[in-house]
């Protein structure tokens, strides 16, 4: 069975600089050392936006020097936290579009892997942290859905398209996420992935299926009353678990920096 990494939120800043007492770029390879050796036979790491926190070069090339010896492909995407230019910077052979969004397709015998650029910006208004995609962007995706040539579409975007009941972090979601549900809610067995809100959630809406992964770092709380997006938890870190099947995908999210002792004998449980 073939299997993807997934990993978002990752908020790395420059060395001294820490987020709520913690340490993201020690977050993060915690997770990556865990997942790797959990894993070492994924097909890719995709990490799913908000890779730095303030989007700054020297961001970047901390957390690039953390990804040169991953024996898999690394697919970088970006989020709110994120700057294009400084990214491209550090990454400049990144998948982009004509437009110079960041985007890419990754096809595998029964799935197509569609990650997404849902940062609104330039310009980038102070405290603006809300996602768009744009008439170029889901064009983008329509003609990579229906590319897809009978694999089952995997779709990546840092912003939920949809109101989670978290009011903080719905304030900020993708403005024009009606627009993307809409869209995958025409091709069957579409599935979407995203981050943003760090916290794990599943559902479904409107016809589509989504899975949502915490961070690698900081973690959003269960708040459905205070319009708080900068609310933050001190929780292990976790990466993803993609597993594809040939009829959809299973998703696992693994939380990392936990020690417990795996209990072999069961023969107490049985009846």
């Amino acid at each position: 069975m073939k299997k993807l990494i997934c990993m978002t939120d990752i908020h790395i800043t420059d060395e001294g600089e820490d987020i709520i007492g913690l340490d993201p770029l020690a977050r993060f390879c915690k997770a990556r050392d865990a997942a790797l050796e959990a894993h070492p036979d994924a097909e890719a790491l995709i990490l799913m936006g908000d890779l730095t926190h303030h989007g700054r070069v020297s961001q970047y090339q901390r957390f690039a020097s953390e990804l040169t010896d991953i024996p898999m492909p690394v697919i970088p995407m970006i989020g709110n936290h994120d700057r294009r230019d400084a990214f491209l910077e550090v990454f400049p052979n990144a998948p982009q579009t004509v437009d110079g969004h960041i985007q890419s397709i990754l096809d595998l015998p029964m799935h197509r892997i569609i990650t997404l650029d849902t940062l609104d910006g330039p310009p980038y208004p102070k405290w603006h942290h809300a996602g768009l995609l744009g008439e170029a962007r889901l064009g983008w995706l329509k003609a990579a859905l229906d590319g897809a040539d009978g694999r089952i579409p995997l779709v990546f975007a840092h912003h939920p398209p949809f109101d989670t009941g978290i009011i903080g972090m719905d304030y900020i979601k993708l403005k024009d996420g009606p627009d993307l549900l809409a869209m995958l809610a025409q091709y069957e067995n579409a599935h979407l992935f995203c981050g943003h809100v760090h916290r794990t959630i599943s559902g479904r809406l409107n016809g589509v299926s989504w899975s949502m992964l915490k961070s690698t770092c900081h973690h959003g709380p269960l708040e459905l009353k205070k319009p708080d997006p900068t609310l933050s938890l001190d929780e292990p870190g976790s990466y993803g678990l993609a597993l594809l099947h040939e009829s959809g995908v299973v998703f696992h999210s693994e939380d990392v920096g936990i020690e417990a002792e795996v209990q072999t004998d069961i023969g107490s449980l049985s009846g």
